[in-house]
């Protein structure tokens, strides 16, 4: 199904048993944040904050909403139950059936418009989400659009926003991204970059915001693929970009070009607070449009789970996933592995040649999805990659620690990864390492390749059908 706001999103959520209205009074200094981050990590249904510390009824806060794997399968339509594999496809319908939005009049976005003077970023209850941060962050589960000067091609995109004042903003953009290419473009001709935050959108537009959908592709019309009819979006008040009409928050604005103001550090979704604070983008607020009763989401991220890891392992794993395939490499499945803080992409193969390790990790390196992910893990077919026991055994049984380990040394870096020392992290240097888990071609499968000792692998199917037919006559549960 398709969802016509965030709030029917969450009462779906609320019939399935994943949402929790809390009632009582939650501060947004650290105590909503950790609250967030615990109901993340033990997989617990989304928190709803319906009365916050210092604010008026009706300004609510709304954590984890796509944090678990269930979550992730009802924003996009899909059973609870749905597999990886079908929400890698529910993306794969998006960006080939993309549906362009319908622009409307207005919205419940407009109900309440703020211009000018009367800004005011601290009417909302933007939290404080883990001791330590920099100030308190408006923007973590919201995109942020922008457009590109040359194509006029509107880009929306995950960046964080961390609140400086009444009216500005700062955060992190990294070169790679595809705003960091529309800022750089636009301030190297000396002109500002208008922005547009939509913070509390339908679901699925949020999702596909912190995708790697290709440049020049609009995730606008990727999400209206996704789910099956046109997104409703409105034209914004001081800007010349869209946004989904029934936006709960909308922050409309410019970036000014050369300045930058001390932004971070920030509990980032790798499970480190791993960038330091460091001069970064000004973000200058024109003006605020919110609906009645606004909902301000936000992921607190941290260790995995959370928001990030779920749905940029998924949109990871497809936009990998298509480019092999495209590449017309022999792979069965890819994921870029949540479990990890998708700082490692495994890949399962068949292995029809001598090296295809190699080539596999050096197309997964050249994408987008894959660029995160300075570790890649290529496994034989027989591996589940989404079994974390298989993938653990495979990796100890099947990777010798010499011939299988392949270091590439003077990388791209990815500048999140905690592991890098302060200078790679600040300048976006790193090193790649493929982790080889499929066994020699040239072996002979009768003499060198140990048989594999599972239940699946090593009993006749007669004997397997009638143990798994038995099962709960011998006393166990089902499995």
């Amino acid at each position: 199904m398709a969802y016509r706001d965030l709030r029917e999103f969450l009462n779906k959520l609320e019939d399935e048993r994943e949402l929790v209205r809390v009632k009582q009074e939650v501060d947004w200094n650290l105590e909503a944040g950790a609250v967030i981050r615990r109901a993340s990590e033990t997989e617990s249904p989304a928190p709803l904050f319906e009365k916050i510390k210092g604010y008026p009824k009706g300004f609510r806060l709304a954590g984890a909403i796509v944090a678990t794997h269930r979550r992730l399968a009802i924003s996009l339509g899909l059973p609870s139950n749905a597999s990886f594999p079908d929400m890698m496809d529910a993306f794969d319908r998006g960006i080939t059936h993309p549906i362009k939005p319908r622009i409307v009049g207005t919205g419940p976005c407009k109900e309440n418009i703020i211009k000018g003077d009367d800004v005011n970023l601290y009417i909302f209850p933007a939290p404080m989400l883990h001791d330590g941060d920099g100030g308190r962050y408006i923007s973590t589960w919201h995109f942020v659009a922008t457009k590109d000067p040359d194509t006029g091609w509107q880009n929306c995109g995950m960046y964080r926003q961390m609140v400086h004042n009444r009216n500005h903003l700062g955060g992190l953009t990294m070169p790679s991204q595809h705003m960091g290419a529309v800022l750089r473009k636009n301030e190297q001709r000396g002109k500002p970059t208008e922005f547009v935050t939509a913070i509390g959108t339908e679901p699925v537009t949020a999702c596909v915001a912190a995708s790697a959908v290709p440049y020049g592709v609009d995730e606008l019309d990727v999400a209206g693929g996704i789910r099956g009819e046109p997104l409703e979006v409105v034209k914004c008040e001081t800007v010349d970009l869209l946004v989904p009409a029934t936006t709960e928050i909308v922050i409309e604005g410019y970036v000014v070009p050369h300045m930058r103001v001390d932004e971070g550090p920030f509990g980032e979704f790798t499970g480190y607070r791993a960038s330091p604070r460091a001069p970064r983008w000004v973000y200058r607020v024109t003006c605020i449009t919110y609906r009645n009763d606004p909902i301000l989401t936000s992921s607190c991220m941290g260790v995995p789970p959370s928001e990030t890891s779920s749905i940029s392992a998924l949109c990871k794993s497809w936009a990998v996933r298509n480019t092999l395939r495209a590449e017309g490499l022999p792979i069965t499945d890819v994921y870029v592995c949540g479990e990890a803080a998708c700082l490692l992409c495994i890949v399962s193969t068949k292995t029809p040649y001598p090296g295809i390790a190699h080539r596999i990790a050096s197309v997964v390196w050249a994408t987008q999805g894959g660029s995160v992910s300075p570790k890649v893990m290529v496994v034989n077919d027989d591996i589940d990659i989404h079994n974390m026991n298989e993938v653990i055994h495979a990796f100890a049984t099947k990777c010798h620690p010499v011939r299988g380990t392949h270091i590439v040394e003077h990388a791209a870096g990815f500048q999140l990864c905690p592991y890098q020392n302060l200078e790679e992290r600040t300048w976006g240097k790193g090193s790649n390492a493929l982790y080889d888990c499929t066994w020699p071609i040239d072996w002979p499968p009768e003499i060198a390749v140990p048989p594999k000792a599972s239940f699946k692998d090593i009993y006749p199917e007669d004997i397997q059908q009638r143990v798994l037919s038995n099962w709960t006559n011998y006393g166990f549960r089902n499995k």
